[in-house]
């Protein structure tokens, strides 16, 4: 699943758990669902992040400007 995917899901799980009017089984179950969704979204952040550390490592051994770092 994408992130863009999983983003998109949780934030339909959200939207009905927040409108109420479930049970709870139906609850618990939404959010457990949402729990797992928002963990993929963190699993590709944390992958992203890393991509960028690596990138930013090797422009900073290639000779470039820290000031030029976007962060």
């Amino acid at each position: 699943m994408s992130y863009e995917e999983a983003r998109d899901e949780l934030d339909s799980v959200v939207r009905r758990l927040e409108a109420g009017g479930l049970t709870l089984k139906e609850s618990l179950a939404l959010w457990e669902r949402g729990e797992s969704l928002a963990a993929t979204c963190e699993q590709w952040l944390e992958g992203a992040r890393a991509k960028l550390a690596v990138a930013m490592e090797e422009r900073g051994q290639g000779g470039e400007s820290d000031q030029e770092a976007p962060f």
